[in-house]
């Protein structure tokens, strides 16, 4: 789901989550914290961190070719580099159980994830020791330090992933084409946009095309029963879609 806003203040992220008491994964967005405060109502959201935002400093800290680009020294540091070589084999174990079973991955994270967790948290914190406030790295480190509570919480909860890898895809496109979008004429524009776009990316998710399902829609909706709308959405249109078929 898309919501649009006019700014990043953080009353936007407070009313477009004003319902929900779930589970959010994000960076450290500071807007965001008023959505993680015990007394909030209908509940607190819980806080799980993103290990790719963590890892994304210490990556280009230890990319040479990215340097190179940017005609900035081709030095790295051997620390981030480390880190960088520690995140990727949590990385790797991750994506050795994606779409198992939230009790097979939680089985797996206490086997086999978090010691290498532990690992690297103890690691960041003796090499942390060795650095000045103002280093790069340390600030990479402290980024995820100051909230291991929040960048652990996935090792015991399977419906935890370990980024938000996926949301950060689908915002992509947006990103991309964003002179596009640059005049939607109002805010209430905007907000018609991030409709469009939740439809567009809902019928995507559910391997729907999402031209020839708006086409369809749009066409039959005025004359639809309003009771019924639900059979339009993407996956009962194309269960609808493939009962035609093979009727034909």
């Amino acid at each position: 789901m898309f919501f649009y806003s006019p700014d990043r203040a953080g009353i936007h992220p407070e009313q477009h989550l004003a319902g929900y008491s779930g589970i959010l994964q994000a960076d450290a967005y500071a807007g965001f914290k008023a959505l993680y405060a015990p007394d909030r109502k209908p509940g607190p959201i819980t806080e799980a961190g993103c290990w790719a935002h963590a890892r994304r400093k210490l990556f280009e800290l230890a990319d040479i070719a990215s340097k190179a680009r940017k005609e900035k020294s081709t030095t790295i540091s051997p620390i981030a580099f480390e880190a960088v070589g520690k995140f990727d084999a949590i990385f790797a174990l991750e994506r050795s159980i994606n779409g198992s079973s939230l009790e097979a991955r939680v089985a797996a994270r206490r086997k086999d994830v978090a010691p290498l967790v532990n690992d690297l948290i103890d690691w960041m914190k003796r090499e942390r020791g060795k650095l000045s406030r103002h280093n790069e790295v340390a600030k990479a480190f402290d980024y995820m330090l100051k909230r291991i509570d929040v960048f652990t919480r996935f090792l015991e909860d399977g419906r935890i992933c370990l980024s938000n890898n996926a949301a950060e895809r689908e915002l992509r496109g947006i990103a991309l084409g964003r002179k596009s979008w640059l005049f939607a004429g109002s805010d209430r524009g905007g907000e018609r946009a991030a409709v469009m776009l939740t439809l567009i990316h809902t019928a995507k998710l559910n391997d729907v095309d999402p031209r020839a399902w708006l086409a369809d829609v749009l066409a039959r909706i005025n004359d639809h029963a309003i009771h019924r709308l639900d059979e339009l959405l993407p996956w009962n249109w194309a269960a609808e879609m493939e009962r035609r078929k093979v009727a034909a």
